[in-house]
């Protein structure tokens, strides 16, 4: 009878008791997710496994006559569009490098490969999306004046774009300084990039007032 009760009384223990603490450990919630401890390193994003979106790269060598469809020609197969490619200008809106947007990872290492092949002049690097984001897009449809004369106002300006589809509502007038002495710019957005163009080819070397003023895109 004894070794009867005995068993009765481990079963019930058994039942009201969690096993945890019956076997003397804590217990714990289990996870298919992978824990980390707080000591543990962290991994460079640029040596993690590739995730799936965009991958960015900056394109270092080019110079004011470089144009978007130029890149797009060298990358062909890269799938960028006019729209992936940013141009990052100095305070002078002289090109510095341009920010591309690839849409993968394989995209970004066949351009890498191109460019050792065919673009030797030029440097291009992997980038994050943080440098994308900075560069503000002109999208070709901007126009640098380089040049205004110091007396020059807003109408002589306007004079000088006679005849081009603009937007007037758009001009900023502004001052840099270089040696010998600062120099006087202008940019001003147009309707299109084929307006922008024609403004480019159709006004480069005219006169404003007694100043010969020099046109640039703005890509």
């Amino acid at each position: 009878m004894a070794l009867l009760r005995g068993a009765q009384k481990l079963h019930q223990l058994t039942q009201s008791t969690p096993l945890s603490l019956l076997l003397g450990g804590s217990s714990r919630h289990f996870s298919t997710e992978s824990q980390q401890s707080p000591s543990s390193p962290k991994i460079d994003p640029f040596l993690s496994p590739p995730s799936k979106g965009a991958v960015y790269g900056k394109l270092f060598g080019i110079n004011e006559n470089t144009l978007k469809t130029d890149i797009i020609h060298l990358f062909e197969g890269c799938r960028l569009t006019l729209d992936d490619i940013k141009v990052e200008y100095d305070r002078m809106f002289n090109p510095l490098a341009m920010l591309l947007q690839f849409p993968s990872l394989s995209d970004f290492s066949t351009a890498f490969k191109e460019n050792n092949r065919k673009g030797r002049w030029l440097k291009l690097d992997k980038a994050d999306w943080q440098q994308w984001d900075v560069v503000t897009p002109y999208d070709g449809n901007y126009v640098l004046l380089h040049g205004i004369p110091r007396t020059a106002n807003l109408d002589d300006v306007e004079r000088f774009l006679s005849g081009c589809n603009y937007d007037s509502s758009s001009f900023d007038i502004f001052t840099r300084s270089a040696y010998p002495e600062s120099i006087r710019m202008a940019k001003v957005r147009f309707l299109s990039q084929i307006e922008a163009m024609n403004a480019v080819i159709q006004k480069n070397g005219s006169f404003c007032l007694n100043n010969r003023i020099l046109t640039r895109l703005i890509q």
